[in-house]
């Protein structure tokens, strides 16, 4: 509906040059290198995916960068790396519930103090919202695990939110989300 590239700048908003960032899922079109760009040379791409093709394609696009890498993993079940952020853009919509909630538990286990995870996902519309029928009509037939974001926030499928500062900005009459969780600071004594 025209909004990917505002989307891409809300998400990119939240991120610095240098810094060491988690993609969870390659995303279609050029997103991947224009993160890499973003984060320039002292920053660092890690993209995760658990298709082949796609971590084959995303390898492509990528191989002009040196700091960004592409491997096979699952969302769910991250290394044990720690990142100063983590960018999910339209990943929690192709998920089953039960594994969105591993999905966002690991993420958010995976940054480090000060730390944010981005989420850009689908989000329930104004009721007046004129492509609202069009976009339920879409999700009962082609991505059925998206009618969850209608009825839940993202923050919602975390076990412990509480551990995090949540903010959320809506786009497109709400048909989109930007949710941040910033994990807490230790506090220092």
């Amino acid at each position: 509906w025209g909004q990917h590239l505002r989307l891409w700048r809300e998400a990119f908003a939240e991120l610095e040059p240098g810094q060491s960032v988690l993609q969870p899922a390659c995303v279609y079109g050029n997103f991947s290198p224009a993160l890499a760009r973003l984060l320039g040379p002292r920053g660092e791409l890690h993209v995760i995916d658990l298709a082949p093709i796609q971590v084959d394609a995303c390898r492509r696009k990528l191989r002009d960068f040196p700091q960004a890498t592409v491997r096979h993993a699952d969302a769910a079940r991250l290394s044990g790396e720690s990142y100063d952020a983590v960018c999910c853009y339209f990943l929690m919509h192709e998920l089953p519930e039960d594994y969105k909630r591993a999905v966002v538990d690991a993420l958010l286990g995976s940054i480090v103090p000060g730390g944010k995870v981005i989420f850009v996902d689908y989000h329930k519309p104004h009721w007046a919202h004129p492509l609202k029928g069009v976009t339920k009509l879409w999700f009962d037939t082609v991505e059925p695990f998206a009618n969850s974001l209608w009825h839940h926030e993202i923050k919602d499928f975390a076990s412990d939110a509480d551990l995090y500062s949540w903010r959320k900005q809506t786009y497109f009459g709400g048909l989109y989300q930007k949710a941040v969780a910033q994990r807490r600071p230790i506090a220092k004594l």
